[in-house]
């Protein structure tokens, strides 16, 4: 039987900061460095804090969004360059703010020809947008857009689609990464 020689250090883990930054509204960037680590900790370390830090972090995100004039998630509407699912992927990247828990709606309402961006949302209160200027479609002929939204405040990571045919009311949920960064969440 072959054993292996395992050292242990006797010096003190030491948990350090070396950069921290905001890159614009919605991304923030930091870099810790953990040691001594042996061979193989720092990526079982890494996972395990990866997961904790996405299961424990609060913040505010788009859960649904519902219209009666959209067939599925996958067709295009005459007027409007992006399809519903580019609309849908510009809607879970708008950053938002929120002191409340649980569940609000808000709706877009807008007239082309145009650009719709965040700013276009029309939220309680208790919301509010990060980014005003986060783009969301480009209506390219004077036509009506009307979307409602499902606001949620909570915190990991949701699988909000339950049931997979659940889309026959023009409702599309879709899973979401309820984020935040100290310039998001208060």
């Amino acid at each position: 039987m072959v054993r292996e020689k395992v050292t242990v250090s006797t010096r003190t883990l030491q948990w350090k900061c070396v950069e921290s930054r905001v890159d614009n509204k919605r991304l923030c960037y930091g870099r810790f460095i953990l040691s001594p680590l042996i061979k193989g900790q720092a990526d079982t370390i890494g996972i395990a804090m990866r997961r904790a830090l996405l299961g424990e972090i609060e913040g505010t995100c788009i859960t649904r969004a519902k219209s009666e004039k959209i067939p599925h998630e996958y067709s295009t509407i005459v007027g409007i360059q992006e399809s519903v699912h580019e609309i849908l992927m510009n809607l879970k990247e708008i950053g938002l703010r929120s002191n409340l828990y649980g569940t609000c709606g808000a709706f877009i309402c807008a007239r082309g020809p145009g650009y719709v961006t965040a700013q276009d949302i029309i939220s309680p209160p208790s919301v509010e947008i990060v980014d005003n200027t986060q783009h969301i479609a480009r209506l390219t002929e004077p036509i009506d857009l009307c979307i409602g939204l499902q606001i949620e405040r909570n915190r990991g990571y949701r699988y909000s689609i339950k049931r997979p045919n659940n889309f026959q009311d023009g409702s599309y949920p879709y899973r979401c990464c309820i984020h935040a960064c100290s310039k998001c969440e208060s």
